[in-house]
């Protein structure tokens, strides 16, 4: 993997607090917006809770749960969450950053975490992508939480959280349910 790939790879979380910063400038969210953006959410942290609920990162490859059809529901999850917050934010320029950056970081995140399976656990890892493993673990809460997945639920919260202060500020909340 290029250097610049896996140097984004590694500063994506500090690059989405600053984007995050830019997309709450821009954002406009009303009631309806929000409502929409949060159930397209929290499905999507649903799906990383359950990832995480099915894996120990870094100390294996796993086929349970949602890695049974998804290669990386983990970062598919983040995608889905990205989606409700552009459509939270209400703007098609908040939007836009969410796409770049999501495209940016997480196909940089791939490449990298791939690369690592693969020097770790040699052809495992190219055998559960070809679905020649098999396995039945049941999802454990404990686990979720050693994968620190709370974290991500705490950042949904006070992505929220912010976007309906904004609209309530801004006078946006009740306007589009309203019909003004």
């Amino acid at each position: 993997m290029s250097d610049g790939r896996s140097r984004l790879a590694r500063w994506r979380v500090s690059i989405g607090f600053a984007s995050a910063v830019v997309v709450l400038w821009l954002a406009q969210p009303t009631g309806t917006s929000l409502a929409l953006g949060a159930l397209v959410g929290v499905l999507g942290e649903g799906l990383r809770i359950w990832a995480a609920g099915h894996l120990n990162k870094s100390r294996e490859v796993t086929a349970s749960g949602p890695y049974r059809w998804l290669a990386h529901p983990l970062y598919v999850g983040s995608c889905v969450m990205g989606a409700g917050l552009a459509i939270a934010s209400g703007r098609i320029m908040a939007a836009a950053l969410i796409a770049v950056y999501l495209g940016a970081t997480i196909r940089a995140a791939v490449k990298s975490e791939e690369a690592f399976l693969r020097r770790t656990f040699d052809d495992h890892y190219d055998r559960y992508r070809r679905g020649e493993v098999v396995e039945r673990r049941s999802f454990s809460v404990a686990r979720a939480m050693a994968n620190r997945e709370h974290r991500t639920v705490i950042g949904l919260l006070l992505a929220g959280l912010l976007l309906g202060l904004k609209a309530t500020y801004n006078g946006l909340f009740w306007r589009a349910a309203a019909g003004q």
